[in-house]
C-alpha cells in the first residue's frame, strides 16, 4: 500500500545533529557535535533519592496530571524566575516535554502557512525545523556580536509584518554570542511598537562563566515585564542543561491568554508531560542545592571551553576566527573562506572527530566555512586529541581540494 502523506511532511527535515549522533554513537569518535552536557556531572544520587521520595509519597505520582503541569513545581520555577528578575506566576506558565516542545506548541497555535517570522543568523537548528514544518516565511535580521541591528529589525518589522520573532540572546546556539543590554531593550521596544510577539529561548542562560553580580544583561522577558502592560515576550527554559536531559522537563511562560491556548494544543498532543518526572523534580528542588550545582558545572564547562580555545589558538590555522563564549555550551569556529565544513565533516569522522557544519543553522545564505563545536560533553583530556584529529582532517581536505 502506498501511503499518502500530508503536504506538511514535505517540510519535515532531518536534524543534522541527530544524524551525526547516530554516526558517533558507540564508536571511538570524539564528538564535539551534540549539545550534550557532561553525564559525569549529573547529580545521580540526588535524582535517585528524589524519585524515591516522589514514589514513596502516594500513588498519585503515577497518575494522570494537569496539562499545565504539577502546580508545586510550577510555583518553584516561578519563584526561581522571579529571583532572576522575571516576575511570573504559576498561572502564567506551562510545563512541557523539554523546551523544544514549547517552541513547537507556540508555533502550532500562532502560525499559519506563509506567516512571516524573524530570526537571527545563525540560529538554533531545531527551531528552524519547527518553523519549516509550519511553513513559516522565515526572514533573517542582520546581527553583529551585540545582537540584532535595530535599523535592520525595524525595516523587517515594517516590510514583513511578522507574527513572531524568535531569538536565543544569551549564549546563543550555535554562535555562543550574548546580546548587549542596549540591543535587548531596543528589540523589545521595537517589537512592542509593532505588536510582534517575541519567543525568547533560554536553555543555556544559567550556565554563566562570570559569577560577579550584574555581569550579564537581563532577559528580554524581564525587560518586557519592567515596561508594564500586557507581556509581549514568551519565555522558554529547561532543566535539561542544569539537571539532566532525560527528565525532559521544560517550560514556557508568557501572557495568560497565550499560555491557555498553548495548553489546549498540548492537550491534543500528549495530555501532559511526565507526571513522575515533575514530582521528582519538585522533590529535588526542595532538598538539593541546585544553585551550587549550577556553579559547579559552569566552572567545569568554562575550564573545558578555555582548553578547547587554547588548543585552537595554538594551531594558528589560516583564516581561523572565533570568540570565546561567556557561557553556555558552544564555540562557533570560522575557517578560511574556501573551506566547506559540510565537505570537511566526512574526513573529520574518518579521523575520529565530529562537529556540526555551520550551514545547517541558516534558513538562507549559509556560512559554509563555519562549524559548531560543543565543549561540555567531551572529557578535558580528550579535547587536545579532538583538535589534533580536526587538524588531520583539514590536511586531508587541503590535499583533496582540487578533486572536491
Amino acid at each position: 500500500m502506498k501511503i499518502k502523506y500530508a503536504e506538511m511532511t514535505n517540510h519535515l527535515g532531518s536534524s543534522a545533529v541527530r544524524d551525526i549522533l547516530k554516526i558517533t554513537q558507540g564508536s571511538d569518535i570524539i564528538s564535539l557535535a551534540g549539545g550534550l552536557p557532561a553525564e559525569e556531572l549529573f547529580p545521580v544520587e540526588a535524582v535517585r533519592e528524589a524519585y524515591n521520595r516522589a514514589l514513596a509519597a502516594d500513588g498519585s505520582a503515577l497518575q494522570y496530571g494537569l496539562t499545565e503541569g504539577y502546580l508545586p513545581l510550577r510555583e518553584q520555577i516561578a519563584a526561581r524566575l522571579t529571583v532572576q528578575g522575571l516576575p511570573v506566576s504559576a498561572a502564567e506558565m506551562l510545563l512541557t516535554t523539554g523546551s523544544q516542545q514549547a517552541i513547537d506548541l507556540l508555533c502550532k497555535v500562532l502560525l499559519d502557512p506563509g506567516d512571516a517570522v524573524l530570526v537571527e543568523a545563525p540560529t538554533y537548528l531545531a527551531a528552524l525545523q519547527v518553523l519549516g514544518t509550519y511553513r513559516a516565511d522565515i526572514h533573517v535580521v542582520a546581527s553583529d556580536e551585540q545582537g540584532m541591528l535595530p535599523e535592520q529589525l525595524e525595516e523587517q518589522l515594517r516590510l514583513r509584518r511578522p507574527k513572531l520573532l524568535y531569538a536565543v540572546p544569551t549564549f546563543n546556539n550555535p554562535s555562543g554570542a550574548t546580546w548587549s543590554r542596549e540591543r535587548r531593550e531596543q528589540v523589545v521596544e521595537l517589537c512592542r511598537k509593532h505588536g510582534v510577539l517575541i519567543l525568547e529561548d533560554n536553555p543555556y542562560g544559567e550556565i554563566a562563566f562570570d559569577e560577579s553580580p550584574g555581569a550579564y544583561p537581563p532577559t528580554l522577558a524581564a525587560i518586557d515585564r519592567s515596561l508594564g502592560g500586557e507581556p509581549s515576550v514568551a519565555y522558554t527554559g529547561t532543566f535539561s542543561k542544569i539537571v539532566a536531559p532525560a527528565l525532559r522537563t521544560g517550560w514556557i511562560a508568557g501572557p495568560r491568554e497565550l499560555i491557555g491556548m498553548v495548553a489546549k494544543a498540548k492537550q491534543a498532543a500528549d495530555l501532559h508531560s511526565s507526571a513522575i518526572d515533575q514530582r521528582a523534580l519538585h522533590e529535588l528542588l526542595q532538598r538539593f542545592d541546585l544553585e551550587s550545582h549550577i556553579r559547579l558545572i559552569s566552572r567545569e564547562y568554562q575550564s573545558r571551553m578555555k582548553l578547547l580555545s587554547a588548543e585552537l589558538t595554538s594551531r594558528n590555522w589560516e583564516g581561523t576566527h572565533f570568540l570565546e563564549p561567556r557561557g553556555g555550551m558552544f564555540l562557533w569556529l570560522s575557517l578560511a573562506g574556501h573551506i566547506n565544513t559540510a565537505e570537511l565533516l566526512p574526513l573529520a569522522v574518518r579521523q575520529g572527530v565530529a562537529f556540526v557544519p555551520g550551514e545547517v543553522f541558516y534558513s538562507a545564505r549559509p556560512q559554509k566555512n563555519a562549524m559548531r563545536l560543543n565543549f561540555t560533553h567531551t572529557r578535558p583530556e580528550l579535547l587536545p586529541l579532538a583538535v589534533q584529529r580536526l587538524e588531520a582532517a583539514l590536511t586531508m581536505y587541503a590535499e583533496r581540494l582540487p578533486a572536491l
